[in-house]
């Protein structure tokens, strides 16, 4: 009888240590949705004007539309960017994988930036 309580601890020992350690790993953090995002950035500016009731719903209602706006505009850029991409092809007339490069290079070109006047530079004063 001591002999099979001796061997049943034996085997059982190391199984309870695996299972201890199975419980440490920690789960995988879950991936944010970007209407998530939107609404936890909503939520805090909210909180930072101490809004409460009917006047925290209006803002996050108003919040939350604006954010879906600045998403359909960004979209219709890139829409507007596709076009002239496409129609500027056109009329190079390429073809194959010239179309292709250039499709790629006129989508990720970076919009012109707006040339910054330069300042005149302060006079040294003595």
């Amino acid at each position: 009888m001591f002999k099979r309580l001796l061997v049943a601890a034996c085997f059982a020992l190391p199984l309870a240590s695996f299972a201890a350690e199975e419980k440490k790993t920690t789960p995988p953090a879950p991936t944010t949705h970007p209407q998530h995002a939107r609404m936890s950035a909503c939520n805090k500016e909210a909180g930072e004007k101490n809004l409460a009731g009917e006047e925290r719903k209006k803002f996050m209602s108003e919040c939350l539309s604006t954010a879906k706006k600045n998403q359909a505009e960004a979209r219709k850029t890139q829409q507007e960017k596709m076009t002239a991409c496409n129609k500027s092809a056109t009329e190079k007339t390429l073809k194959g994988d010239e179309r292709k490069k250039h499709m790629k290079e006129c989508l990720s070109a970076q919009p012109a930036q707006p040339a910054q006047p330069a300042t005149p530079a302060a006079p040294a004063t003595k």
